[in-house]
This record gives structure tokens, C-alpha cells and sequence, in this order.
């Protein structure tokens, strides 16, 4: 049976621990009892671990041996900000798929009261990664971003950035990856950004690309923003790994 991934609060040398609402969901929940083997993602690396205290908001660990976890695709996904329940559920499966980073950000045509709202959101989008990140058996917490606005996305310094807009014809993301000046592999991150219901403005575009982002398509069909972050970050994922 595959031992359940934790993700660590606190590391100290040959010690971890959950702390607060993340150890009462494994000391009330679970149930949890000392002697109990995990597996504990640590920024040092995955161990085996077993429990050697349990209270109710701090469960203590004994680290062990290593895991070896295999390297992954440094992806950044801009994500436009749209209807919360929808976006969730995009931030979810991304962090499934094996996202690096996730950068909420408000675009011309985003909902004014989401935008309004969206930095309230930043704490329970955290949350759903961390639930998220565990459940997938992931080796660290994909980093959420506080929302930004389109004009501080269009600077952003990953060496690789592709912007998915339905009006490209030319040009598939994956026909895009295959570019040698597109190659994560060789030279870094990859960074994703994905247009808001309703799409990009023309004039977004064009800024888009005068700050050398590279358009792409995803197909002549039109989709949810949700498909479209989900869609992309699986053809990444697919033709970098």
C-alpha cells in the first residue's frame, strides 16, 4: 500500500512536524498514532518518516531514509482571474498536472468585483494547493502568487513565455515548445498565461508580444478558461518531461 505524502511545517535537522489546522486534520481525522510511517516532503527532499508525538494542532516526526523523486518541468501558469469555483478547480488539476507556479492576475476583461475580491481568495487558493500537493504525492507546495496586474505578468523574467490566445493561427503550443528558443529543458522555466472568459483585448496582445511572449494556439476550438489552463499545462507537460 502507497504511504500517504505529507508536506512539513517545520524541519529541524533530523525532525519535522505539522503544525496547527494541518496536524489537527491528521491527529483528528486520521486519527493518527506514534509508530505510523509517512512519507514527509521536506525542502531538503522527500523521507520515510514515522510519527513520534501526536497533539492535537503539532505532530512530531522521526525523518529516515530518502526517497528519490524524479525532477519535473519548471512551469509557471498566469491564470486570468475568473469565476472562483471554476478557477479553483483549474488551480487544482494544475497542481495535479505538476505546476511550479501559479500567478493569479487581472486582465482587461476580468469580472471587476472578482478582481476586487481575488486577494481574499490568496489564503483558501494556498490551502487548496497544500491539499492538493498532497493528494497528488507531490515533493513540494506549488507557490501561489499574490494577484498582479497584466502590466507586472507582461515582465515577468522566465526565459520562456507563451501566450495562448485563440486568434493565433499560425502557430501550436506544441509547434511552440519544439523551437529551440523555446526550450525549457535547456535554458529554465516555462511560463503560461491564460486569457480571461471572454478572452484577450487586441490591444492586450499586442503588448503581449512587444514584450517578446511568444502567441500560441490551442486548437480552432473555443474554451473555458478553465479547460484552456488544464488543456495547456498537460500539452507542457507531455512534451517536456
Amino acid at each position: 500500500m502507497t504511504r500517504r505524502r505529507w508536506l512539513a511545517d517545520q524541519v529541524e535537522a533530523d525532525r519535522a512536524y505539522l503544525v496547527g489546522e494541518h496536524a489537527m486534520h491528521l491527529s483528528r481525522v486520521l486519527r493518527a498514532q506514534p509508530g505510523q510511517e509517512f512519507d514527509l516532503a521536506t525542502s531538503e527532499g522527500v523521507f520515510k518518516a514515522h510519527i513520534l508525538s501526536v497533539q492535537e494542532d503539532r505532530v512530531e516526526f522521526q525523518l529516515g531514509a530518502v526517497i528519490p523523486t524524479p525532477s519535473t518541468p519548471n512551469i509557471t501558469l498566469a491564470i486570468a482571474i475568473f469565476k472562483f469555483d471554476r478557477m479553483e478547480w483549474a488551480i487544482e488539476k494544475a497542481v495535479e498536472l505538476g505546476v511550479s507556479q501559479i500567478i493569479p492576475f487581472i486582465a482587461a476583461r476580468s469580472e471587476k468585483h472578482l478582481a476586487q475580491a481575488a486577494a481574499k481568495r490568496v489564503d483558501r487558493w494556498r490551502r487548496l494547493v497544500l491539499q492538493a500537493s498532497e493528494q497528488s504525492r507531490r515533493s513540494a507546495q506549488p507557490e501561489v502568487a499574490t494577484p498582479i496586474h497584466l502590466e507586472a505578468l507582461l515582465q515577468h523574467s522566465a526565459p520562456n513565455r507563451i501566450v495562448l490566445a485563440e486568434t493565433e493561427q499560425h502557430v501550436s503550443l506544441k509547434d511552440a515548445l519544439q523551437k529551440p528558443e523555446f526550450a525549457p529543458g535547456l535554458s529554465g522555466e516555462l511560463a503560461l498565461a491564460i486569457g480571461p472568459e471572454g478572452g484577450w483585448t487586441p490591444s492586450e496582445l499586442q503588448k503581449f508580444t512587444q514584450a517578446g511572449w511568444q502567441p500560441a494556439s490551442l486548437g480552432s476550438t473555443i474554451l473555458r478558461a478553465e479547460t484552456a489552463a488544464i488543456a495547456a499545462l498537460a500539452i507542457a507537460m507531455s512534451q517536456l518531461q
